[in-house]
């Protein structure tokens, strides 16, 4: 909901402070509308149900995957189309009858960062989203079960939203996502890497690579002819750096690296990747890869094959690098990595 709008129509109304801090706890814990807070007056829940809407987004339609994800398709008050998705995960040791719940926010309607590989790059950018439209994504799964991670890899360049991502951040622990278990991910944005830095929240950060160097970094991902591979690795690398200060435990740097067959999944790009991230002499380990299963988008690339992924992970471990092959979740639905499109769900980006 528009926070804002509720506290400026509670304060219209000569309402006391504490009733906007009343409605946020019912909606963080889950509530459906303003009719299940039953500690606010009959009257006032009517009138807020008038006057300030419960979300800031419209549900167009969801989608369940086979491995249980959910993909909802949203539409702004302005009509902007957005994504996010909640998957889920079994045998989760923290979490009682069932496993961990992670929802993927979009920062902005579209994204102008065109990646090659992203649907969400082809579709027109229309604006960035508000931190109540950001928090009203993860409030809708919220209303369907507890959920406990978050990742900002939907819809748009989070970097590029900063200050309302962090805003919506802020009030995410209050829904069950504690800081730690929610990462900003970025192409390489380096003022937006040293703003979350510099951020009091123990926020967590992914880098989306792709590649191990610049030609090819920058055929993949234009942003690189901005801030080359170099500079992002050691912006990266303050990051981490940065985290560790007093008494806080350094927070490792998420590498997301999509395999592309015969694009970037080659054994010398393995070992080109690890001599970047870990060079000689550096046993820092700022870095862990997460290789990702090419999920297709209507894009000229393919996939690498499960053996070419494999040789992959063993030559970055064998140089000493953390790393792991991501699951897939979600690609029947087109809610994996990579292909959250509204516009080819049926739903096109107004032009700006």
């Amino acid at each position: 909901m528009d926070l804002q709008l509720l506290r400026e129509t509670l304060a219209a109304w000569d309402e006391p402070a504490f009733r906007a801090k009343q409605v946020w706890r019912w909606a963080a814990a889950g509530a459906p509308s303003y009719e299940e807070m039953t500690d606010l007056p009959a009257a006032l829940r009517e009138r807020l149900a008038r006057k300030v809407p419960f979300s800031c987004l419209r549900l167009e339609r969801e989608a369940k995957a086979r491995d249980g994800t959910v993909k909802a398709l949203f539409a702004t008050a302005d009509s902007r189309p957005l994504e996010a998705v909640m998957m889920r995960y079994r045998g989760h040791a923290g979490r009682t009858g069932g496993g961990r719940r992670s929802v993927c926010l979009s920062s902005q309607s579209g994204c102008p960062l065109t990646c090659r590989f992203c649907a969400t790059g082809a579709m027109r950018f229309a604006r960035n989203l508000t931190s109540s439209e950001i928090l009203d994504q993860a409030l809708h799964f919220r209303r369907i079960e507890e959920i406990d991670h978050c990742v900002f890899m939907g819809m748009g360049e989070p970097m590029l939203n900063l200050d309302a991502v962090l805003a919506a951040c802020e009030r995410l622990p209050a829904i069950g996502i504690t800081h730690r278990r929610t990462t900003i991910s970025t192409v390489g944005w380096i003022p937006g890497i040293e703003a979350l830095a510099a951020c009091d929240m123990p926020l967590r950060l992914a880098l989306s690579l792709h590649a191990p160097e610049d030609a090819l970094r920058s055929e993949l991902m234009p942003v690189n002819e901005r801030y080359p591979l170099a500079e992002v690795i050691d912006a990266a690398r303050a990051f981490y750096a940065h985290t560790g200060s007093g008494t806080s435990k350094r927070r490792r740097v998420f590498v997301e690296y999509v395999m592309l067959a015969g694009v970037n999944d080659r054994y010398e790009q393995a070992l080109a990747l690890a001599r970047l991230l870990a060079p000689e002499g550096d046993s820092s380990g700022a870095f862990k890869v997460n290789l990702i299963p090419y999920n297709p988008t209507g894009s000229e690339f393919r996939g690498s094959g499960r053996a070419s992924i494999e040789a992959f992970r063993a030559a970055l471990a064998g140089a000493g690098v953390p790393v792991t092959v991501r699951l897939t979740r979600g690609r029947d639905i087109d809610a994996a990595c990579g292909q959250l499109a509204a516009s080819a769900a049926g739903a096109p980006a107004p032009a700006v």
